[in-house]
């Protein structure tokens, strides 16, 4: 072959290709021989091409054919020709036409591969996915797979959808430094050793938080930058050490602007990529309705089940477990005014759950530190069954009257005297039931909302002191300005977090310009003068010449494209993750280096035991 440069690629060819002479280039996903005549699926990143190679092909292509195996790359060269009727795969956009091979170049052969690339099903129709370190280990194979494929251009779709709508409203992409000063933001630094300067570290940034607050200082009124983040955090699903997110900041703002902005860019990203029309506006939640309700301040509202208040249940029995709950005495009761006796209503599921399925739900309260989970059924003739139905015997019709409750419900509580988790526990439990039941609306395939108003500060029991929920920097809403040092637990922040499908998508708050105000919270939450100055120095300097108000909010870039790709590990949607201790299984990072480059940064290594 003279030319083996494509002239189109494998997903491209129709019926209207029928008679040209094309190459394609690509990897042999799979080959048939019947028997004199070749059929072989070529594939690159567009699609899937049926190649034939039949009697008229030369005696050389019908060799070369022959010796192809998976993965092999090659070239053919060939004729358009039209699949008779019954030949015809509907299932594949090239389905209606195959290239008759008149020559084959192979670029390079392949071994035997540690795992298909090809979609491999057990006979029930499970798909087999190969082990996570394996796939990591081969993670360029592993890209070559379909779901990766579609996963990973659709992160390229999407990150290019946020440049085009942000770029279109004013935002400026500016890049912050990936060298910079250690400051205490929440999570472990990643620290760089400085050969020029012996002792000393750079941070890599866990956020560009405080460089973007200063190209607001600069004049810079709308940033954005898609931004590598890290922090020494352990792994999960959603998390992993180098992470990106979608970075904004505007001057001359307030929250209304920013979430306006955001919601418009999300609709913008969903109807570009996916085709997916999105509300114009998201439902908003105040962080205490999102507890009381939901049990999280990250709530799937893809299904409607909402815990309610059954404290009025104490007074209807001796079952003492309720009592504390409903007595409104312990510190985060007093402070949201909430009751810590919390009910779950599961409609129709009453034949739905065994004693040990219940059991098991049990658990799931008890692994977020509910002492219980109490239940009873509701019986096909209205009367309490199982669990704790002894206590509440006639008593049936106020207490279904007041939980909406009706016959073949199941009723689920959590009672403890610290409300948030009496709510955390039996959302758990919420959550557990909505994949158990499939409580999800298939029409609501995508659920965002604002989760608003948090809390400012919290109360940190060990050490006896306030801290703040968020970043120090956050701005507290106005009406709490005169009231910050008396009464710290009332104060509300200004800050919103964009919640998707029961995730956190985003965080961003308003933030403090004003150099007194932000003196007030570092002593609040115990920082005195000279630490501020050490760990954020710059910044509050900068304050001092003239800083804009200002706000902003920082989508995860990974969270978003896994959740659009119904995935469940970021992992899927990152060309070369880290597996769940950190590592690459691939290059073998992280990795003993060499003695001299440690001299080079003056660092001495001791043996850790494994």
């Amino acid at each position: 072959m003279e030319n083996t440069k494509r002239t189109v690629t494998c997903g491209e060819l129709s019926k209207a290709d029928v008679g040209k002479k094309v190459i394609l280039n690509g990897w042999v996903s799979r080959t048939r021989d019947l028997g004199g005549i070749i059929f072989i699926r070529l594939r690159d990143r567009y699609g899937i091409t049926q190649i034939m190679v039949g009697d008229k092909a030369s005696d050389e292509v019908k060799k070369t054919a022959s010796s192809l195996k998976s993965e092999y790359c090659i070239a053919v060269e060939g004729i358009v020709a039209a699949r008779s009727e019954k030949d015809i795969n509907k299932d594949m956009p090239t389905g209606e036409i195959e290239v008759e091979a008149s020559d084959i170049f192979i670029f390079t052969t392949s071994q035997d591969l540690p795992f298909s690339i090809e979609e491999v099903r057990q006979k029930d129709g499970t798909l087999v996915i190969p082990n996570e370190d394996l796939r990591l280990k081969y993670r360029y194979l592993d890209l070559r797979r379909d779901p990766m494929q579609h996963n990973i251009i659709l992160r390229s779709k999407v990150a290019f959808a946020t440049r085009e709508y942000l770029t279109s409203k004013g935002f400026l992409e500016i890049e912050t430094p990936t060298f910079i000063k250690s400051t205490p933001e929440g999570a472990r630094d990643y620290l760089v050793p400085s050969r020029v300067h012996p002792g000393k570290f750079y941070s890599l940034p866990q956020s560009p938080q405080l460089y973007k607050q200063l190209l607001m200082v600069s004049g810079f009124d709308k940033y954005f930058q898609i931004a590598r983040c890290y922090r020494d955090e352990d792994a999960r699903g959603d998390r992993q050490p180098e992470f990106t997110q979608i970075d904004m900041e505007m001057s001359f703002t307030n929250r209304e602007e920013v979430l306006s902005v955001t919601e418009g860019m999300m609709q913008h990203i969903f109807k570009t990529t996916l085709n997916y029309d999105l509300p114009a506006k998201f439902d908003r939640i105040a962080w205490e309705d999102a507890f009381d309700f939901y049990g999280s301040d990250k709530p799937d509202l893809r299904f409607d089940m909402k815990m309610q208040d059954a404290s009025f249940m104490a007074a209807l029995s001796d079952f003492n477990a309720f009592k504390a709950g409903a007595a409104n005495s312990g510190r985060e009761i007093q402070r949201h005014k909430r009751s810590g006796l919390k009910a779950l209503v599961v409609k129709n599921a009453a034949d739905k759950y065994s004693r040990k399925q219940i059991e098991a739900l049990e658990e799931v309260a008890k692994n977020y530190k509910a002492k219980g989970l109490a239940w009873m059924k509701i019986n096909a003739e209205g009367q309490f069954e199982g669990g704790i139905s002894k206590f509440f015997s006639e008593k049936e019709k106020e207490i279904c009257s007041k939980l909406n409750a009706e016959k073949n419900d199941l009723l689920l509580f959590v009672s403890d005297e610290n409300w948030q988790l009496a709510c955390t526990a039996l959302g758990a439990v919420r959550k557990q039931l909505g994949k158990d039941l499939n409580l999800y609306n298939p029409k609501d395939e995508f659920h965002f909302a604002w989760i608003i108003d948090f809390p400012y500060f919290a109360w940190n029991e060990e050490e006896n002191h306030w801290e703040t929920e968020h970043h120090m920097f956050t701005l507290p809403q106005k009406q709490y300005w005169d009231t910050l040092e008396s009464d710290p637990g009332a104060v509300k922040g200004d800050l919103y977090d964009l919640v998707l499908n029961g995730y956190e998508l985003a965080s961003g708050s308003m933030r403090i310009n004003d150099p007194v105000l932000q003196e007030r919270i570092f002593e609040i939450v115990g920082y005195s003068r000279e630490r501020a100055e050490k760990a954020f120095g710059f910044l509050v300097q900068a304050f001092k010449f003239g800083a804009p108000p200002h706000g902003g909010i920082a989508p995860g870039l990974d969270r978003l494209v896994m959740l659009m790709c119904h995935e469940e590990s970021i992992h899927e949607v990152i060309a070369f993750p880290k597996n769940n201790v950190a590592a690459s299984p691939m290059d073998g990072c992280p990795a003993i280096v060499d003695q001299q480059q440690l001299d080079d940064l003056h660092i001495k290594c001791y043996d850790v035991e494994e």
